[in-house]
């Protein structure tokens, strides 16, 4: 209250001090009539404006990169929430900038009809723009704004896109004019930004009709008063304040959370008529509005409500800023004695309104923003470190499985190349040991080939048809019986030795695999069937040539006495020797062909014999003679014919005995020999080719492991690929959230700093 009473006093001072006249009173007007100076507490808004703008666009640009980030990610990392959560921050973030970039600092002003709330504007404009005068003037909402445009226009609620001009707004917001507008609707006037520094700090000024003049109110205060930074409730100083306004302020303290409430006596030049009474009713009145701002409404405390109450003269504000402005002089009469302390007290009412004013909408505009903003950037920052922490573990986890499956990889080549080389020694091992067991059990079986044919018991004929199919059914029993006979004696050793060598290899070389269920994989492919020897003889071929002889021959013949003693080759050439008789060719078959050769052989046996004969006979005949009668001399006739008889008799023993079995034996012992020769041609052609089948198997065994063991190597190398471009991958990643979680720190701090600029400039977080 003193601080009042001091001003009130400093007031009075200068009114009896300087008059209307005077060189001071013409300074003092300078003084009081409040250019705007460039430290206006204004300028708090447009700088905090700014700053939380720039602060904003940065986390816009920060949101964006974020954005690209996940859609460029590749390692999986990123999971749905969070791309949820950056997609949800994106349109916040859209949606508080666009809000900022509308924010202006607003004061509404209310009172009743006719107490000068317009007069209050325009002086504070310092242009007669909203219209005013005597009884109820303003008949809708007001609200002046700045533009940057160099003509004023007004907007209406019903053309928001139409722009009128400024001169309709005495036809559109007077209660006068015969087209007003409803009380409820707002007119937006649109004033040059350079005409008007508080238009240029974004502040906006509603005016209101009077409060006593609509029963509406709680409209009023939800379509206006809810953004409002600072309320001007304009009183009339020739009264006191009504029960009326009291309780519209009631209903706005009842909305909003302690708002902002100046109260302007206007009108105080009227106390100017009344010196000697003005004292003790500004002190009334001053009372009555602490009481009311502090007790009633309970928005400030008792000493804040002695700065929000203010004694002035909208009138003589208006009309010393419009002439100053102009450069005219005041019109006598104007300005009332006493009118410099009325202009300094509405000039201190401006400068306490734009310090709580810019305060004020610095809080209520800024204040939720910046905490939204420090939510956002504390939670990306939070989700960048979650990434980050993320990716640094699955790139060590790479990089500990890059490791090892490289060493695995260096080491299967390494154990590859050592069994190859001791399975291809095991291979030449194995095969070498099967070509001569096979060799010595085919070198058995062709000693024992007279026991197998001995066992062949079909019916045996001469003639050619039968005796051939005889032979093509021998050739079949003597094949089938070598076969399974080595069949007996090799094949179950051998496929003991191959089943062992199999497994061996397999297991050795699936030891390569890492993998079980690749191992399992592998062996299901194994081969399944069990190896069979195949041990070709084909004893039809091999014996095509075979020529039987199963024609009688005398055991004492001639020409079996020449065969033993000379041999076949010997006869044959002796009879060449002794004749060079041309023969005719023979066209008949195979064995025909060896029974024609027999019966050459025995005619030209006998041929050979006459001729030779003859020849005694023509050239030594005596002397055969001689012979022959000194031999039957010698021996007597009687011995000569024993002999003949018992010659004859074996003659006619062995014909009678050569029966059609003598001739299949006969048969036997010819094929025995000749197949037995034959055979033992291709002992080791036989022992090799089985040899060879063994080799063949062990090695498409082993080069099916070798191939799975090969497939496992190129899965690991293109592991090793993946892995290194996941590793690059995840370098990336970490690069980049480094980078992010960085950025969302620094923002926090620049909003941290905001707080300490604008919001709270005395506290610390």
């Amino acid at each position: 209250m003193s601080g009042d009473l001091k001003r009130a006093s400093g007031e009075m001072d200068v009114s009896l001090i300087s008059g209307p006249g005077s060189l001071g009173s013409v300074v003092g007007r300078k003084m009081a009539n409040g250019r705007q100076s460039p430290t206006s507490p204004l300028k708090l808004f447009g700088h905090a404006k700014k700053k939380i703008n720039d602060i904003f666009v940065e986390i816009t640009a920060y949101i964006d990169e974020g954005n690209v980030f996940l859609k460029e990610d590749k390692t999986g990392l990123i999971q749905s929430d969070q791309q949820e959560l950056l997609k949800k921050y994106t349109d916040k973030v859209a949606g508080i900038r666009e809000i900022l970039s509308r924010d202006r600092m607003k004061v509404a002003f209310f009172g009743r009809t006719s107490n000068g709330k317009s007069s209050v504007i325009n002086a504070m404009l310092r242009s007669r723009i909203l219209p005013s005068g005597i009884g109820h003037t303003t008949n809708c909402f007001l609200q002046v704004e700045g533009t940057d445009g160099n003509e004023a226009f007004i907007i209406t609620e019903e053309a928001p896109n139409d722009h009128k001009s400024v001169q309709s707004i005495s036809q559109l917001a007077s209660a006068l004019s015969k087209f007003k507008l409803d009380a409820n609707t707002l007119i937006r006037i649109c004033w040059p930004k350079d005409k008007c520094n508080l238009l240029r700090d974004d502040v906006v000024l509603v005016d209101s009709p009077g409060i006593d003049v609509s029963p509406d109110l709680d409209s009023w205060i939800d379509k206006f008063c809810l953004d409002a930074d600072v309320f001007v409730l304009v009183a009339n100083a020739e009264s006191t304040l009504m029960q009326t306004e009291k309780n519209f302020f009631h209903r706005v303290s009842e909305r909003l959370s302690k708002p902002n409430i100046f109260i302007l006596n206007n009108r105080w030049d009227a106390s100017a008529s009344e010196i000697e009474m003005m004292q003790e009713v500004k002190m009334q009145h001053l009372e009555r509005n602490i009481a009311f701002l502090a007790d009633e409404l309970k928005v400030v405390q008792h000493h804040e409500a002695e700065n929000r109450v203010f004694f002035v003269s909208a009138r003589e504000a208006l009309v010393s800023r419009v002439n100053q402005d102009s450069g005219t002089p005041t019109p006598t009469g104007s300005l009332l004695e006493g009118y410099q302390g009325r202009l300094f007290e509405f000039a201190n009412f401006e400068r306490k309104f734009e310090e709580c004013i810019s305060q004020s909408a610095v809080e209520t505009k800024f204040a939720q923003h910046t905490a939204n903003g420090k939510q956002i950037t504390r939670e990306l920052h939070g989700m960048m470190g979650e990434i980050l922490e993320s990716a640094i573990s699955h790139r060590n986890q790479r990089k500990q499985e890059h490791e090892e499956k490289l060493s695995h990889l260096l080491y299967t080549d390494d154990q590859l190349n050592v069994l190859t080389q001791d399975i291809k020694d095991k291979i030449k091992q194995m095969t070498e040991e099967v070509e001569r067991k096979v060799s010595s059990a085919l070198t058995d079986e062709i000693r024992r080939l007279a026991i197998l044919v001995d066992e062949f018991n079909h019916p045996f004929e001469t003639s050619a048809l039968v005796l051939n199919l005889y032979k093509k059914e021998l050739h079949a029993h003597i094949e089938s019986g070598v076969g399974r006979n080595l069949q007996n004696r090799c094949s179950s050793a051998l496929k003991t030795a191959i089943e062992g060598a199999t497994a061996d290899m397999s297991d050795r070389l699936m030891a390569l695999i890492p993998d079980e269920a690749r191992r399992q994989a592998v062996s299901s492919l194994l081969p399944t069937k069990k190896f069979e020897m195949a041990y070709r003889l084909d004893c039809r071929n091999l014996c095509a040539d075979f020529c039987e002889d199963v024609e009688f021959r005398f055991t004492f013949g001639i020409t079996n006495l020449m065969r033993r003693f000379i041999g076949t080759k010997g006869v044959q050439q002796r009879i060449r020797g002794y004749s060079e008789i041309p023969r005719p060719l023979s066209s008949q078959n195979a064995s025909g062909t060896a029974v024609q050769q027999n019966v050459q052989d025995d005619s030209e046996l006998m041929l050979t014999l006459l001729t030779t004969f003859s020849s005694l006979y023509s050239g030594t005949t005596v002397g055969v003679l001689a012979v022959a009668a000194l031999i039957g001399r010698a021996a007597g006739w009687r011995l000569i014919a024993v002999f003949g008889a018992v010659y004859g008799l074996l003659y006619v023993y062995e014909r009678l005995m050569w029966t059609n079995k003598a001739k299949e034996q006969a048969f036997k012992r010819q094929y025995v020999d000749y197949a037995s020769s034959k055979l033992r041609l291709i002992v080791d052609l036989t022992s090799a080719n089985c040899s060879h089948q063994v080799q063949q198997e062990l090695n498409s065994t082993f080069a099916h492991l070798c191939h799975q063991v090969d497939l496992t190597k190129t899965e690991l190398r293109e592991e090793l690929n993946r892995l290194e471009e996941s590793v690059e991958q995840l370098d990336d990643a970490v690069k980049k959230t480094t980078i992010l979680k960085n950025k969302a720190q620094f923002i926090d701090t620049e909003l941290n700093n905001f707080i300490l600029q604008f919001l709270k400039p005395d506290s610390r977080l």
